[in-house]
């Protein structure tokens, strides 16, 4: 996917964050992705009218003082020579150092840059609630709020940002000779096919980027329904009851493994409301919950602590089921496609015909515990 959904709000653009993803942010016009609560917004850089040129010419100023006479051609001024995008082993060129500013780019950069290329990632892969690379591939890159000032201290000879960029960032960063691609996001897999390529130029890694693409396509093709299948209807219902729209990456991904976006074909468009009413009256198949618990990795039932997701009438739907489904496989493409591939291809195989109740993908057949509770898809 990107590098969009109906995700949680406080991560979007307008929090602050440098964004992509799977689905778009939630209820933005131009999209964005909308990641986890409890994201305090990194500060970014701001200008008074007027003094702009002033604060650029002090910065540069200040940095050039903290370098080397032998680095008079630092990537922070003027061309970036040989430290440019092109670079690629056995070029005579130098490979680019980058840092990347969200997790989505953050993850296909860990797959096909050099670990020495890569200076930081995003704290947000540092955290499991928005992270879409494990724990311990994210820990072996430094990690920055993204700020100017923390970007400028790494020396980068380039800075993978997103369509949300601050515009006084990007400013500073062409002022002082920092090359910022701005990667947006991607509404289909093919899209993102693209991104994956874009990066891996910049990082002058192509071969590697057409081998993660290699993956990815392996991986669709193995979790693809069985010729004739009729497509399973389901929802994917995150925090709050928001649905993704259609134009999204993961949309594109339920097709390709079995499934119809059921919101959107009842009129639900991007980061929507399906009320608990509404889902009780007229439900689907199946229902993918994104919730808390999905989140966080804490087993507390099937929508966690999310009022919506969790509400015990849904337990009256015999004929649907609820399954949990890892909130961190929306927001981004890349890797994460192919592990979001392979959980769905496991949901689809084991939701058989005339299923009744809320069953587990673990293969319990009844689905519930002795008290009624449903079961937590594991």
């Amino acid at each position: 996917m990107t590098t969009g959904a109906p995700l949680r709000p406080a991560w979007s653009a307008r929090a602050g964050g440098d964004t992509g993803g799977l689905v778009r942010g939630a209820r933005e016009s131009t999209g964005g992705t909308a990641f986890p609560p409890s994201r305090k917004a990194a500060r970014q850089p701001r200008f008074r009218k007027g003094a702009g040129r002033g604060v650029v010419a002090l910065a540069a100023f200040l940095t050039a003082s903290c370098i080397p006479q032998s680095s008079a051609t630092s990537p922070f001024f003027g061309q970036l020579s040989g430290h440019g995008s092109s670079g690629s082993a056995g070029s005579g060129l130098a490979q680019p150092t980058i840092v990347s500013l969200n997790p989505c780019t953050d993850a296909i950069l860990a797959e096909v840059a050099d670990p020495a290329q890569v200076l930081a990632i995003s704290h947000y892969s540092h955290d499991l609630r928005s992270s879409s690379m494990s724990a311990a591939k994210a820990r072996r890159f430094s990690a920055t709020r993204g700020t100017v000032e923390e970007v400028l201290a790494l020396k980068p000879t380039l800075v993978l940002g997103s369509t949300f960029t601050d515009p006084a960032s990007a400013s500073a960063y062409r002022h002082l000779g920092v090359r910022l691609e701005r990667i947006g996001m991607a509404s289909t897999i093919e899209q993102n096919y693209a991104q994956i390529r874009q990066i891996a130029a910049l990082a002058g890694q192509s071969a590697r980027g057409e081998a993660l693409i290699g993956r990815i396509q392996a991986a669709l093709a193995a979790a693809a329904p069985p010729a004739g299948a009729r497509p399973i209807p389901a929802v994917v219902w995150q925090s709050g009851g928001m649905v993704p729209g259609d134009d999204t990456l993961i949309a594109d991904l339920l097709r390709r493994t079995g499934f119809s976006n059921f919101a959107a074909d009842r009129g639900l468009g991007q980061a929507d409301l399906l009320p608990l009413e509404r889902m009780l009256a007229d439900p689907p198949a199946l229902i993918l919950v994104a919730g808390h618990s999905a989140e966080t990795g804490q087993a507390s039932g099937i929508g966690g602590d999310d009022r919506v997701l969790s509400h015990p009438a849904l337990a009256a739907l015999g004929a649907t089921r609820r399954v949990s489904f890892p909130a961190n496989l929306l927001y981004c493409g890349g890797p994460t496609l192919i592990a979001a591939a392979g959980r769905l291809a496991a949901v689809r195989n084991q939701t058989l015909p005339g299923t009744a109740g809320s069953t587990s993908v673990s293969g319990n057949a009844a689905g519930t515990r002795r008290n009624g509770s449903p079961v937590t898809a594991r």
